[in-house]
């Protein structure tokens, strides 16, 4: 049984759901809006050619969205404000104190002349706005679960053209320390705006999926598409010291919790070598992480990182199968595994995997048992309260979601009985949305979204949802883990 105060609910993010009613809702003022137009993505296939300005339509029809998820039974609902809304010109001059050695940021101290300086920056339609949208899940009995940054940056503080492009340009975007000072600034700006309408925070969704994309897996579709070890090391420390640092200077606003939503995986390897999946792991799960629970950040202990999560947010969707390589070298890190085709993310996509389990319309495996043995292992290393802040499935049919919801509800629901602080299942997504370099071809809704008419049909599964949801459990739905596609297998 998931507890009484369980949150059951939906995460978005604003530059994939808020556009498409014309050019009172377009925001052209972020990195990805330039990326997704760039002739040579587009003439080389990297993002799909589908633009964000002819979306869900988020922006205006919020109401509608925020009564689905009320009449299907959510409490909660995860957004973010976008960044270039709030302060679509440069922040840069907005002077505050920073405190900095060798080691890095230590503190960046904003008080309140800062904070009315940065108003007279801001867009004040679009924090009014933004004030319009959270009141209105207040109203519907919905918590506000506001994250800060959901890939997206301000074009002003990441070029991604010329950065992908090897010019000269100061605007590196998370690959520069001033990247930190403005985030600190941006994020006491909002709890000082909304925080009176806000249930919990967020910094940032996924910051090693930016580096990873950006940096090492350059043919992803994400900014700036660009090889470069040296780059991925200095985005992935500078996003855990903004973290930090925002921490810091939310916290002398707010009393509500403020966590950091990571992308993670279960790593198995192909011939059970259980010291090549602990090396995996430690690299790609707990590296970041380790960071900010104990301050251990590569060679180096920073006591001014430590501490800096009140909860922890799980994005999962697949497991990463792996084998051993001979040693390579990443910037300063040594890979000695990599990805096998056919498992996890690396599926044909519609088909089954190499192990006979069903694949999305994205080509990801369905291995819901996977999330369970996450939950248990982040339970053991970090004992914080966790959330379960994305988990779905690219499915244009609704064939394969009713069985993948109930798999991975159940994982959750299990993860509980067992002792595991799982405060909330949070489902990617509540409506069909812009699915970044794959446009509107992934469909992740719960409900159906028509993007001519802006609405919103849900989907067979949202029921199934709306009935676990009504009994706080998966009981009546078990049978589903074996049949037909035998999501649920290993004893775990």
């Amino acid at each position: 049984m998931f507890p009484k105060d369980f949150l059951f609910g939906a995460s978005m993010s604003g530059f994939q759901v808020e556009m498409g009613y014309g050019k009172s809702d377009v925001d052209p003022n972020t990195d990805w809006f330039v990326w997704v137009r760039e002739p040579e993505n587009l003439i080389n296939g990297v993002v799909s050619g589908h633009l964000p300005e002819y979306g869900a339509g988020y922006w205006y029809n919020f109401p509608t969205i925020h009564k689905l998820a009320a009449d299907f039974g959510m409490n909660v609902l995860r957004t973010n404000v976008e960044w270039s809304r709030i302060f679509p010109k440069p922040t840069f001059d907005v002077p505050v104190k920073v405190v900095q050695d060798e080691s890095g940021i230590k503190s960046v101290q904003i008080d309140e002349k800062t904070l009315r300086s940065l108003d007279e920056l801001s867009n004040k339609e679009a924090v009014e706005h933004y004030r319009e949208i959270f009141s209105d899940m207040r109203k519907r009995g919905l918590k506000v679960f506001l994250n800060l940054t959901h890939f997206t940056l301000p074009i002003w503080l990441h070029d991604p053209i010329a950065v992908h492009k090897r010019q000269e340009t100061e605007k590196l975007g998370w690959a520069t320390e001033r990247s930190i000072v403005e985030f600190a600034k941006f994020a006491a700006y909002v709890v000082w705006k909304f925080d009176d309408l806000i249930d919990m925070y967020s910094t940032m969704n996924e910051p090693n999926i930016v580096s990873q994309m950006g940096y090492v897996m350059s043919v992803s579709g994400f900014p700036p598409a660009r090889f470069e070890p040296e780059m991925f090391f200095k985005s992935l420390l500078n996003q855990i010291v903004a973290h930090a640092r925002a921490y810091d200077v939310m916290k002398a606003l707010t009393k509500k919790p403020i966590g950091l939503i990571y992308s993670a995986s279960v790593y198995e390897s192909i011939d059970k070598d259980e010291e090549l999946e602990q090396s995996a792991t430690n690299f790609m799960n707990y590296m970041f992480l380790d960071a900010l629970t104990s301050g251990m950040l590569l060679f180096q202990t920073r006591e001014d990182l430590a501490g800096r999560l009140d909860f922890l947010g799980i994005n999962y969707y697949t497991r990463t199968v792996i084998q051993k390589i001979a040693p390579m070298q990443l910037g300063v890190a040594t890979i000695d595994w990599m990805i096998c085709p056919g498992y996890g993310h690396s599926c044909q996509p519609g088909g089954f995997s190499k192990d006979g389990r069903p694949v999305s319309d994205f080509g990801w495996e369905t291995y819901p048992e996977g999330l369970l043995k996450l939950l248990r292992a982040m339970n053991d290393r970090y004992g914080l309260t966790m959330y379960v802040t994305e988990n779905g499935v690219a499915d244009g049919r609704d064939w394969l979601r009713p069985y993948h919801l109930v798999g991975h509800m159940y994982a959750v629901e299990r993860a509980i009985e067992e002792g595991v602080k799982v405060k909330g299942y949070l489902h990617w997504s509540i409506i069909d949305n812009f699915e970044w370099a794959k446009g509107y071809h992934m469909r992740f809704g719960l409900a159906e979204t028509d993007y001519q008419a802006k609405s919103y049909s849900p989907r067979p599964s949202m029921y199934i949802f709306r009935e676990i949801v009504k009994d706080s459990s998966t009981e009546k739905f078990k049978y589903y883990l074996r049949s037909p596609y035998e999501i649920w297998r290993t004893k775990t």
